[in-house]
């Protein structure tokens, strides 16, 4: 059974990031070379320090808080699970919200994103 966007549910600092559209998580780890004893000619890597970072696109239904601009360079607290999952099911972690953008176009509802740069472990 595929798994709906709508489905998704990011939690900062312990409220529903309202009219989620779009959430998108990503974690990738770096590498480190390593010398092999017996094979000169080829390079070998083990895994190295992880990353992650989360980019949620919103749109706003009712009352837009462009104060929301002033939450940049913030540390928060991010929660990641599934609607109705229960919170063991999702995945936790500190991070900085690096970028919000608000756009605001006459005759349509108001949208926008939030980049998070995760800062710690995703547990």
């Amino acid at each position: 059974m595929a798994v709906l966007g709508n489905n998704i549910i990011v939690y900062m600092n312990g409220q529903a990031i309202a009219g989620t559209k779009s959430d998108e998580l990503q974690v990738e780890s770096d590498t480190i070379e390593i010398a092999s004893a017996t094979d000169q000619d080829w390079v070998h890597q083990i895994a190295g320090r992880k990353s992650w970072s989360l980019n949620v696109g919103w749109l706003v239904l009712a009352n837009l808080d462009v104060r929301k601009v002033l939450l940049a360079g913030s540390v928060v607290t991010i929660k990641i699970k599934g609607r109705g999952a229960s919170d063991s099911s999702g995945v936790t972690g500190a991070a900085i919200l690096k970028t919000v953008k608000i756009t605001a176009t006459r005759g349509n509802l108001a949208q926008g994103s939030f980049a998070f740069t995760g800062n710690g472990p995703l547990t």
